[in-house]
C-alpha cells in the first residue's frame, strides 16, 4: 500500500482516491517484483465514508477518521449504502475494472471489504466499540448484521467487475478475545465467505495481531486464504486444521525482518514459515510492507519467493510423474 505508492512516486492521497494512480502503482510493483496479485486495498475507510463518516486524506500519509457515530442508537438507524452513489465504494469497483483492462488475466485481482467487527469499530471508534461489545451485544449484533448485508452488496459488485478474490479485513478481532470473536464475528465472517464462494470467487481473511487464540475459528470460516501476522508464535500447530482448499498467507515480520533484516534473515524467516505451514502458505509479510523498506530487501524477498515457487513446481512435477501428490 504505502510502499507501493512511494515506489511508484504516487502521493498517498491519490493512491486512495484516484483509481488510475492506485492501479498503475500496484501493477508496476507486481511487474517489477514478480507479485502474483494486485489489490484495491489502501485504507479501511471506503465503507465508513459511504456510511457517512468524514475522512481526512493527508497528501502523503494514512487517511484519518474525523468523526465517529456518537451513539449506538444512531448506529441502529443506519441502512446499507448504495455502492454506486459514493466516491470511495464506486472507486473501488472502478479500480477492479481498470486492473482487468490494464493487465487482463496476468494478475490475480483482489477486492476488499471490511469485516463486521472492524467496520463497527470504524464507525463507532475503538473505545466506544469495545464498551458496546461488552454492554450491548444484542444491539451490536443488529448493527453488524446490517454491516454484513451492506458488505454482501459491495462484494457482489466487485466480483461482477472482475475480482478473483475478496479480502475481508477484520483487524480489531485480535483485540476482543476468543469468546467475543465467536459471538460477534465468526459466523458473520463465514456468511461473507459463503457469499463470496456462491459468486465463484475466493475469500481471504485478514486479522492483524496475535490471532493464535482465534486461528481455529478463523480457519472454520472457510476462507480460502488465512492471513497470519508475525505476532502469531508459530503456524505449525494450526496447519493440520486447514481444509484441502485452504492456505495460510504470512508470516514474516514486516519491520524486523523485511524492513530492517539482512537478505539472509529474510530467507531464513520465509523458509521457517513455509516449514511451519507444511508448505501450505502464500509467501507474504505478516502485515503491510512498511514504506521505509528498501528496494534491495524487497528484491531479497522476491528472490526467496521465486526459489520456493520453483521448488514447489519441481516437487509437483515429480509427484505427478510418480502418480502421487505433494
Amino acid at each position: 500500500m504505502r510502499w507501493a505508492a512511494r515506489y511508484a512516486g504516487v502521493k498517498y492521497r491519490d493512491f486512495c482516491l484516484n483509481p488510475a494512480s492506485k492501479c498503475h502503482a500496484m501493477i508496476r510493483c507486481a511487474e517489477d517484483f514478480g507479485m502474483d496479485w494486485v489489490t484495491v486495498m489502501s485504507d479501511p475507510y471506503a465503507e465508513a465514508s459511504a456510511f457517512g463518516i468524514q475522512v481526512e486524506y493527508p497528501e502523503n500519509d494514512l487517511p484519518l477518521d474525523r468523526g465517529q457515530v456518537a451513539t449506538l442508537d444512531a448506529l441502529l438507524a443506519l441502512t446499507p449504502y448504495d455502492v454506486a452513489a459514493h466516491p470511495r465504494t464506486a472507486g473501488r469497483v472502478a479500480e477492479i475494472r481498470l486492473f482487468r483492462e490494464l493487465s487482463g488475466d496476468q494478475h490475480y485481482v483482489v477486492g476488499w471489504v471490511e469485516g463486521p467487527v472492524a467496520e463497527y469499530a470504524d464507525l463507532r471508534g475503538l473505545s466506544e466499540a469495545a464498551l458496546d461489545f461488552m454492554d450491548e451485544p444484542a444491539q451490536v449484533g443488529v448493527v453488524m448484521d446490517m454491516i454484513v448485508e451492506a458488505a454482501k452488496r459491495f462484494i457482489t459488485v466487485q466480483i461482477e467487475a472482475g475480482a478473483d478474490c475478496i479480502g475481508i479485513g477484520d483487524a480489531f478481532c485480535s483485540q476482543i478475545g476468543p469468546a467475543l470473536f465467536g459471538e460477534l464475528a465468526c459466523q458473520r465472517e463465514q456468511a461473507l465467505v459463503d457469499h463470496i464462494h456462491s459468486l465463484g470467487a475466493k475469500a481471504k481473511l485478514h486479522i492483524c495481531g496475535n490471532t493464535a487464540a482465534i486461528l481455529p475459528q478463523m480457519i472454520a470460516t472457510g476462507a480460502d486464504i488465512i492471513d497470519v501476522d508475525h505476532l502469531v508464535p508459530s503456524m505449525a500447530r494450526f496447519a493440520s486444521l486447514l481444509a484441502p482448499h485452504q492456505v495460510f498467507s504470512g508470516q514474516a515480520d514486516p519491520v524486523s525482518v523485511i524492513q530492517n533484516g539482512t537478505p539472509e534473515l529474510i530467507v531464513a524467516a520465509v523458509r521457517q514459515g513455509f516449514r511451519e505451514a507444511d508448505g501450505r502458505c502464500i509467501i507474504s509479510a505478516g502485515c503491510e510492507i512498511t514504506p521505509d523498506t528498501t528496494v534491495e530487501n524487497m528484491r531479497a524477498f522476491q528472490g526467496i519467493a521465486a526459489s520456493v515457487q520453483e521448488h514447489q513446481s519441481s516437487a509437483s512435477t515429480v509427484a505427478a510423474a510418480r502418480g502421487g501428490r505433494t
